[in-house]
């Protein structure tokens, strides 16, 4: 799929790059030609040549002229659009600046807390049967109280477990 995207982004290079060749070719022609207009001999000719050297460099003023006011607009629109795009940026930072504050706590969270020691959803509740985790043997060989046990249904304490509590 990699390969895929990096034919298909070379091929758009290799076009954008070829219609900004085309489009110097043709800049580059039309500002030799207008040049070598305004650098006529025009003073030697004849009367009707000079009148028509006139409406040609009048023609050519007035297509340069519209060329200049297309340029123009287009240049307001990117700056119009470069413009909404910053807004846009500036806009939504609240929301990214909440999805980082998210994605941090939810790090910490993983990284930091342990869910095994909270109660399983089976002790909480209530008659439930579910078997309590004892603690290790304490030093005297007996076995020790159960974690979070608590006295139910019978006491099964001795008299001297009793006494010590």
């Amino acid at each position: 799929m990699k390969q895929f995207f990096d034919q298909l982004l070379q091929l758009l290079q290799q076009g954008i790059a070829a219609i900004f060749r085309f489009v110097q070719i043709i800049w580059t022609w039309s500002i030799d030609q207008i040049t070598r207009v305004f650098q006529a001999p025009w003073d030697s000719w004849l009367l009707w040549k000079q009148i028509l050297l006139v409406l040609v460099l009048v023609a050519v003023t007035f297509v340069v002229f519209k060329a200049g006011i297309k340029l123009w607009q287009a240049g307001v629109s990117v700056l119009r659009a470069v413009a909404s795009l910053l807004v846009a940026f500036v806009m939504t930072l609240p929301e990214i600046l909440v999805a980082g504050a998210i994605a941090l706590g939810g790090l910490w969270a993983v990284n930091n807390l342990s869910f095994s020691q909270w109660p399983t959803f089976t002790s909480i509740l209530p008659g439930s049967d579910s078997k309590k985790e004892t603690s290790p043997r304490t030093s005297n060989g007996q076995p020790g109280q159960t974690t979070g046990e608590t006295v139910g249904r019978g006491d099964s304490r001795t008299g001297d477990d009793r006494e010590r509590q």
